[in-house]
């Protein structure tokens, strides 16, 4: 058995794939000793890579660019979401966008996922980073927002449809635009990539066969998304299931125009304007021309 350590920046549903595998005891069908290791958003991506703590983050590919320009050597090779599925969600007594302003917005930590998604929503309504502070308050910020810690905090499912069944005022949802972004990337360390390749491909047939599995099989799939999501309302474990199979793509391939948004996006010394020195499709190729993703076509009769 090949050792697979997975870095879990936060729990949400774009991490649902993983956790399917793992449940379905797909990754030790494909000769791994998976393990799962919480993190804490993006900013531990380059060491915990470059020092073989983990073998691949799950994280969007804005922490990619950041790692690089610190000196790391990482690469996307998968995704499971192309798109931002977050919102912004105002806290209790913030009427409009110009209440925000000069106040504390929550994210997860710096240089997160969350950091960026934010930047975005706060461009659309006409602020931009320095009209704001930003205020590191860990993964679960929902309760943060409500009682006022924050004043407002980007959130994805499940906590996402939670706020809107608590009908908590919306500044901006995301999600809406179906904005190309590489938000939820899988990460590897170059050099680990060219030296246990066959690793990766494991991981890779699991994880996409769990994402195939989950779609075709929503009675298996949603108990195992309501443990690991700690969901126990049907409605919300509706909607987020609904989420993930929307929104996830199959075969877990990254998007070039999702890379390149990120790019523009992202301040960083020494930022390279090459997508392939944050992207490697390789892995992903390797798998279409052998025919794996028809497999499982035809294995789960979805696509």
């Amino acid at each position: 058995m090949i050792t697979f350590k997975v870095g879990e920046a936060s729990p949400a549903n774009t991490f649902f794939a993983i956790w399917m595998a793992e449940a379905a005891g797909l990754y030790k069908d494909n000769g791994l000793d998976f393990e799962i290791v919480k993190m804490v958003g993006g900013s531990e991506t380059g060491p915990a890579l470059s020092s073989d703590r983990i073998q691949l983050m799950h994280i969007g590919m804005s922490s990619v660019v950041r790692a690089n320009s610190a000196g790391f050597d990482v690469t996307t090779i998968g995704s499971l979401s192309n798109v931002i599925r977050s919102t912004l969600f105002a806290a209790p007594g913030v009427g409009s966008i110009d209440d925000v302003k000069g106040g504390d917005v929550g994210i997860s930590s710096a240089g997160s996922e969350s950091e960026l998604s934010t930047v975005v929503a706060l461009q659309k309504l006409g602020l931009t980073r320095d009209d704001i502070t930003f205020r590191e308050i860990g993964v679960e910020r929902l309760s943060h927002l409500k009682n006022g810690t924050v004043k407002a905090t980007m959130l994805g499912e499940p906590l996402r449809s939670v706020a809107l069944g608590e009908d908590m005022k919306v500044l901006c949802d995301l999600l809406v635009d179906r904005m190309p972004w590489l938000y939820s990337g899988l990460v590897v360390d170059k050099s680990y990539l060219a030296d246990n390749r066959d690793a990766v491909l494991r991981f890779m047939r699991a994880t996409v066969e769990a994402n195939y599995l989950a779609v075709a099989d929503a009675e298996r799939a949603k108990p195992v998304m309501a443990e690991v999501l700690e969901i126990t309302d049907p409605k919300n474990l509706d909607i987020t299931y609904d989420n993930f199979k929307t929104y996830t793509p199959l075969n877990a391939e990254p998007t070039v125009e999702g890379g390149k948004n990120i790019m523009g996006t992202v301040e960083a010394e020494n930022k390279s304007d090459n997508i392939d020195d944050y992207m490697d499709q390789s892995v992903h190729e390797e798998l279409l021309d052998s025919g794996f993703f028809d497999e499982m076509k035809v294995k789960y009769n979805v696509g």
